[in-house]
C-alpha cells in the first residue's frame, strides 16, 4: 500500500466532503494507494486546528505557499473561493504536486488556460471535482447513451434551482458569502450551478457548439461584508440559455437562486429516437427510463433503482436495494483518482476537460451581454 499525503487548502463545506472521501475510500475500494490527511491549510489557525482535530489531519498551515513547499505533501486539494484557484494551482504544478481542484476551474477562460498550461507543462496528475458524474445513476445514464440505447439524441435539458439569496438584506462577500462577490466568484449561478449541468451534459452528450443566453441580477446592490459599504452586485442571480451540441441535438439550461421552494433541484432529461432518460438529484438513486422498444401494452416511464452490483460503483457498497448518498460521489472520485495513479491514465474531468466547461460558461455570459448567439 502506497501512501498519498494530502494537503488541503480550505475547510468549508467542500473541505468536509473531500475529507470524508479520503477517510473512507480504502474501506470500500481495493486500491494500491491510501490517502493520508497530512495537513489542512487556512488563514484562521484556531478554526483550522479545530477542523484538523475533528477530521484527523496531522498538521496545520496558515499559508498555502508554505504548504506547497513541504516535501511531505504529495497532492494539493484546492477548496478555496474561485479567485485563489489560479495562483494555488500554478504554484502547486510548478512544485510537482498532484492537484485536485474544486469547480469551477477558474473565474475566466484566461485564468483556466494558464492553469491548464501549467499542469500540462509539469505533467502532474490532476482532476476537478465535478462530483455529479460519479452519482451511480448519472454514470449509468452515460453508459446507456454510449451503448447507443437512445439512438440519435434530439434534446438535452437541465436545470439547477435554489432560493437562498432572495432576501434583499443578505450581504455579499466574506467567508460565507463569497459566491455573491464577483471578484471572488467570477460569476453567479453560471459558474456555481450551471457549470455542473454543463460538465455533465458535455460528458454524456458531447461538445456544445453555440449558445444564446439571458441573465438577471434581481438585487442590484448589497452591503459588502469586508468593506461594510453598499456595493453593486456583479454576479448573475439567474441564467437561462439555449445551446446546440456537435451531434445536432438542442438544449435548454436554466439556473437561478430565486426559485422559492427549491434548495438544490438539479435535474436533466435526454430525449433520443429510441429512448429517453431523466434524473433528479432529490431522488439521486433512481434513473427514469422510457424505452420505445418495450411492448406497447407496458410501454411507459419506469424507475431504475440503481443499487445492484452490476450497476456503476454499487458492487462496492451494500446489498441491492440499499442506497448511498451525495457524499459517496466524492468517495467515487477519490477512488477513480487513485486508480488513475495506478494505471497512469488521466482522471476526468481533468483541468483541460474543466476548461471546456469554463469556455461554455464564458460564452453564456458573453451572449447574455450581447444578446447574440455565440459560437464555441
Amino acid at each position: 500500500m502506497k501512501t498519498l499525503n494530502i494537503g488541503m487548502i480550505g475547510y468549508g463545506f467542500m473541505g468536509r466532503t473531500h475529507s470524508n472521501a479520503y477517510s473512507n475510500v480504502n474501506h470500500f475500494f481495493d486500491l494500491q494507494y491510501q490517502p493520508v490527511l497530512k495537513a489542512i491549510c487556512a488563514r484562521n489557525e484556531e478554526r483550522a486546528t479545530a477542523f484538523a482535530n475533528q477530521w484527523g489531519y496531522e498538521s496545520v498551515e496558515t499559508d498555502w505557499r508554505k504548504l506547497i513547499e513541504r516535501d511531505d505533501i504529495d497532492a494539493i486539494d484546492i477548496c478555496t473561493p474561485n479567485n485563489l484557484h489560479r495562483d494555488i494551482a500554478i504554484a502547486a504544478a510548478e512544485a510537482g504536486k498532484m492537484i485536485l481542484c474544486e469547480k469551477p476551474l477558474a473565474r475566466s477562460v484566461a485564468e483556466g488556460e494558464e492553469m491548464c498550461q501549467a499542469i500540462e507543462k509539469a505533467g502532474v496528475p490532476n482532476t476537478v471535482w465535478y462530483n455529479y458524474r460519479r452519482v451511480p445513476a448519472v454514470t449509468l445514464a452515460k453508459q446507456l447513451v454510449d451503448e447507443g440505447r437512445l439512438g440519435r439524441v434530439f434534446h438535452y435539458r437541465a436545470n439547477f434551482l435554489q432560493d437562498w439569496t432572495i432576501s434583499t438584506d443578505l450581504p455579499q462577500g466574506g467567508e460565507a458569502l463569497w459566491r455573491l462577490d464577483v471578484e471572488a466568484a467570477g460569476s453567479g449561478v453560471t459558474g456555481d450551478l450551471l457549470a455542473h449541468c454543463i460538465d455533465t451534459a458535455i460528458w454524456i452528450n458531447g461538445p456544445i457548439t453555440s449558445v444564446t443566453a439571458m441573465t438577471e441580477t434581481f438585487v442590484k446592490e448589497r452591503t459588502h461584508n469586508l468593506t461594510g459599504k453598499v456595493e453593486k452586485v456583479g454576479i448573475d442571480d439567474a441564467c437561462a440559455f439555449l445551446a446546440r451540441f456537435a451531434n445536432g441535438s438542442l438544449a435548454i439550461f436554466e439556473s437561478t437562486r430565486y426559485a422559492r421552494g427549491h434548495k438544490a433541484l438539479y435535474t436533466f432529461e435526454i430525449n433520443g429516437e429510441k429512448a429517453s432518460l431523466a434524473w433528479d438529484l432529490h431522488d439521486l438513486h433512481r434513473l427514469q427510463v422510457f424505452d420505445h422498444g418495450d411492448d406497447s401494452l407496458i410501454r411507459g416511464w419506469h424507475n431504475v433503482h440503481v443499487s445492484d452490483g452490476d450497476q456503476p460503483y454499487m458492487d462496492k457498497w451494500w446489498v441491492p436495494g440499499l442506497q448511498i448518498g451525495y457524499e459517496h460521489s466524492f468517495i467515487h472520485q477519490v477512488a477513480d483518482f487513485l486508480k488513475s495513479l495506478e494505471s497512469g491514465t488521466p482522471c476526468g474531468p481533468t483541468f483541460r476537460d474543466a476548461q471546456a466547461t469554463q469556455i461554455v460558461c464564458e460564452a453564456v455570459l458573453n451572449s447574455a451581454k450581447s444578446g447574440q448567439w455565440v459560437n464555441i
